[in-house]
């Protein structure tokens, strides 16, 4: 529009000095012509710091010149072309309606005056050109309007969702630093406890077997503070950190928990396939909690792991010959009323954000065996050969 109007404005004052040169008038006709550019040019400086006063006065003073102009050299009325779309945007609509009214009846004024004699089109087509203009305008700026809400709405949809998101991550973040810390510190601090205690007992009536206590203790600690040191730093387990796999680290953990009460082994089937990250943490998170219930609640005397490898997914079965209990059901409760610590509902909640399940055979006097299975996802398809081409 400020474009059309420049262009509007020179070649209206370009058709009046090739039409009426050396008139008395045509000092008057460059002087407004000039002022009125200049004029419009202060527009866009007023936008910047508009206000509703500033902008109103410099409007009325640009049709006034435009006025002057019109009158003095009709040619000049098609500059209201690009004034009746600074009027939209500047006054309200019941204003800016009626300076496009006048607006066009100067144009039709200017132009009967210049054709000469009266001609119809003259008199309907620029109120019809400005009705167009107008509704356009108005539509457009309607639909701006709707398309500022839209935005906004949407803006304030991806703060309320980035919103919930972080909350969302938060409480997820809290339950696995939760679990993380219960399936290492925390089951080591409970094993440093059982061992001194049980050091305690018999460390006047037998001091070698309370000297290996102490010894297994100090080595629970040694591993704990390895764990917290890689807690710390990316919460990845210790026994994972040499890079031998998820069953290197179930064999040492084995050997870790064995002890004169609790005898661990354990027992890898099938062929060995890296793992993902996740599942060898988890499976080794899995196999802590449950050695940990295991020591504390089972009462038992053997204890085995066994990773099973297949095709589809890993299992991890988790057996001990201790005094059994009857299983929670897998949709009830996290934990029974009365029953101390959170290991079952851990160890369920580890598997099911893997997608896998958790399966509790026990019952009270026979033992327990935790079955855990995690699917794993398909190997790459090998690409497919010609069956005429000879092997390379």
């Amino acid at each position: 529009m400020h474009t059309a109007f420049f262009l509007l404005l020179g070649s209206s004052l370009t058709r009046f000095l090739m039409r009426h040169p050396g008139e008395p008038r045509t000092p008057w006709i460059i002087a407004l012509s000039v002022s009125l550019a200049l004029l419009y040019v202060l527009g866009p400086v007023i936008g910047a710091r508009p206000t509703a006063p500033r902008r109103l006065a410099w409007l009325i003073l640009v049709v006034a010149v435009w006025v002057v102009l019109v009158v003095l050299a009709p040619s000049f009325a098609w500059c209201a072309v690009p004034l009746f779309y600074t009027g939209l945007r500047t006054l309200p609509p019941r204003a800016a309606l009626f300076l496009v009214a006048v607006l066009t009846a100067f144009v039709v004024v200017a132009q009967l005056q210049l054709a000469g004699r009266f001609d119809p089109n003259l008199l309907l087509a620029p109120p019809a050109w400005a009705a167009v203009a107008t509704a356009v305008f108005l539509y457009m700026q309607r639909q701006a309007a709707r398309q500022r809400e839209l935005i906004d709405d949407l803006i304030r949809t991806r703060r309320e969702l980035a919103a919930i998101e972080r909350r969302e991550g938060t409480l997820a973040e809290r339950q696995r630093l939760s679990m993380e810390i219960h399936d290492t510190l925390a089951q080591g601090l409970s094993s440093q406890q059982m061992l001194l205690q049980a050091a305690d007992r018999v460390w006047d009536t037998d001091p070698v077997k309370a000297r290996t206590h102490v010894r297994t203790a100090e080595s629970i600690t040694e591993h704990g503070l390895a764990e917290a040191r890689r807690f710390v730093h990316d919460l990845a387990p210790a026994d994972l950190a040499d890079g031998g796999g998820v069953a290197q680290a179930l064999r040492a953990l084995a050997e870790r928990e064995s002890d004169a009460g609790l005898t661990v082994r354990f027992h890898a089937e099938g062929t060995p396939v890296p793992l993902p990250d996740r599942v060898s943490s988890a499976l080794l998170r899995i196999a802590q909690g449950a050695l940990a219930n295991v020591r504390e609640h089972a009462d038992a005397t053997t204890a085995a792991l066994t990773l099973t490898l297949l095709d589809d997914q890993v299992v991890l079965d988790v057996a001990d010959d201790g005094r059994g209990f009857a299983p929670p059901p897998s949709s009830g409760p996290a934990s029974p009323a009365g029953v101390r610590g959170h290991g079952l509902p851990a160890i369920r909640a580890r598997a099911g954000q893997l997608g896998g399940t958790l399966t509790i055979e026990s019952a009270p006097g026979e033992g327990a065996v935790l079955s855990v299975s995690i699917p794993l996802p398909a190997p790459p398809s090998a690409p497919l050969t010609n069956p005429l081409e000879p092997p390379s």
